[in-house]
């Protein structure tokens, strides 16, 4: 494995995106929706970058097979809030094809939240399948199978402080 993004440059990002957050916000209560496993990191250190009130809870959703996405997206658990009337942002670990993140934007739109924006720590643009919005963006990055800071890789290295490229993997 071979270091992408350094810790000090994971944290200065998710200060910056917290800051963003919290203008946008204007000072309304946010939900955030974490969306398990891979965001529990970037979603903790997030929240304590965002001024005011703001509540967390949790999705999850699996579409992966090893290290490729299947495509098809199963809900493995759902939110315990209800969301009409939130303000709700769904947090993701990594936004590769967009088929998983435009799954969960048209489930959520459809429980009448007042707005529902999407924050994610990492996004891959060449291997967007569908177009998906994306409001906040950490890093944009290539084509490549990362880990750490919650990513992980048959449920390893999600501990890692960094995001680091798994070599020969794809």
């Amino acid at each position: 494995m071979t270091t992408l993004i350094e810790e000090a440059a994971l944290q200065a990002r998710v200060k910056a995106v917290g800051q963003e957050i919290s203008r946008d916000a204007q000072g309304e209560p946010i939900l955030l929706l974490g969306v398990l496993k891979g965001a529990f990191m970037f979603m903790a250190d997030l929240m304590r970058q965002i001024d005011g009130d703001v509540t967390c809870d949790f999705i999850s959703v699996s579409s992966y097979v090893g290290t490729t996405s299947s495509g098809e997206v199963q809900i493995r658990k759902d939110v315990d809030s209800p969301l009409e009337g939130r303000r709700v942002i769904i947090v993701e670990d990594i936004v590769d094809t967009g088929l998983t993140l435009h799954y969960l934007q048209g489930i959520l739109e459809t429980r009448h939240p007042s707005s529902l924006k999407t924050a994610c720590l990492l996004s891959k643009p060449s291997r967007r399948k569908t177009t998906v919005p994306v409001d906040y963006i950490g890093f944009e990055i290539e084509d490549k199978f990362v880990v750490g800071y919650g990513l992980d890789f048959n449920e390893q290295f999600r501990n890692l402080p960094y995001i680091a490229v798994v070599e020969g993997a794809s």
